[in-house]
């Protein structure tokens, strides 16, 4: 209560992860929220969900590695890679 809170989050998407998380922060009372995103796709981002704080804009494909994932791989490489359609069935 009464503290400044940054939430960090991978990817900014369809919002999901980060209104959830804010919702479940408020009820605290921080001093404030605010909120940082490593990628945010702009044209699937909901207008009611924004990032302070953004590290890329990307367009609205499938990325992979530095942590992100596609059924458990491909989360280590060490770089932000597309998954070509080919990979997946998304």
């Amino acid at each position: 209560s009464g503290r400044h809170v940054l939430v960090v989050d991978d990817i900014l998407d369809t919002g999901g992860t980060l209104r959830l998380v804010c919702a479940q922060l408020a009820p605290a009372r921080p001093r404030s929220i605010r909120t940082c995103v490593l990628l945010r796709k702009p044209s699937k981002a909901p207008p009611d969900v924004r990032a302070d704080f953004v590290g890329f804009d990307i367009d609205d494909v499938f990325v992979v590695g530095y942590g992100l994932d596609y059924n458990d791989h491909y989360r280590n490489l060490p770089d932000i890679a597309v998954l070509r359609d080919e990979m997946y069935a998304g």
